[in-house]
């Protein structure tokens, strides 16, 4: 039973000003039209999918008992709210030359690059990513990390589309909301992976 799936979507959901402020200026450069829009949407959430892929398939291998994964992915979700809320610093994961490329593809004309782009929207660091990225070390195997990644991102696609379009929040930056979105992530997140357990 996949129950990283709720807590996925609604981490998406009730994360979407953070989703807003961080990619919502992404989103209205690739809104030159419906379909480049939509190019941009999967380009992210294939990235998306594959990480999840990634995470879920170590959470799957890691030696000792079946609720070790679970263990980490809880870990893992505790420190990323904490560094989304503020309270510790977020873990920065840079890549080489991943600035040179956004510049490039965002410069390009065409499906292909407005992909291109969202593929590299998908790696940016970002703290309400690497939590749910902890729920889908849990999730139980590769595809149900894949999956679980797959619903965040669908779930983050309405907002960012209405924010494509000029519709945005000013409530991202203020530390109090950022906490309570934490918070209920966190809340989330952990009653996913505890329902997991005990199913």
């Amino acid at each position: 039973m996949l129950t990283t799936l709720p807590a996925a979507l609604i981490a998406s959901l009730i994360g979407t000003p953070h989703c807003l402020g961080m990619c919502g200026g992404f989103a209205a450069a690739s809104a030159r039209s419906v379909p480049d829009l939509i190019a941009w949407q999967a380009g992210k959430l294939l990235t998306y999918t594959a990480l999840g892929a990634l995470a879920g398939g170590l959470g799957d291998v890691v030696p000792g008992p079946p609720w070790i994964g679970s263990a980490i992915a809880t870990v893992l979700l505790v420190w990323f709210s904490a560094a989304l809320a503020g309270f510790v610093p977020e873990p920065k994961v840079p890549i080489p030359g991943l600035a040179r490329l956004g510049a490039q593809a965002l410069g390009a004309k065409g499906l292909a690059a407005r992909f291109g782009f969202g593929v590299i929207n998908g790696l940016l660091p970002c703290g309400l990513l690497y939590a749910t990225l902890g729920l889908a070390v849990g999730a139980g195997g590769w595809w149900q990390g894949a999956l679980t990644m797959l619903v965040f991102g669908l779930g983050t696609a309405p907002g960012l589309s209405a924010a494509a379009y000029g519709v945005r929040t000013l409530l991202v930056g203020k530390l109090w909301i950022r906490r309570a979105l934490a918070a209920a992530i966190l809340l989330a997140g952990l009653f996913g992976l505890w329902w997991r357990l005990i199913g």
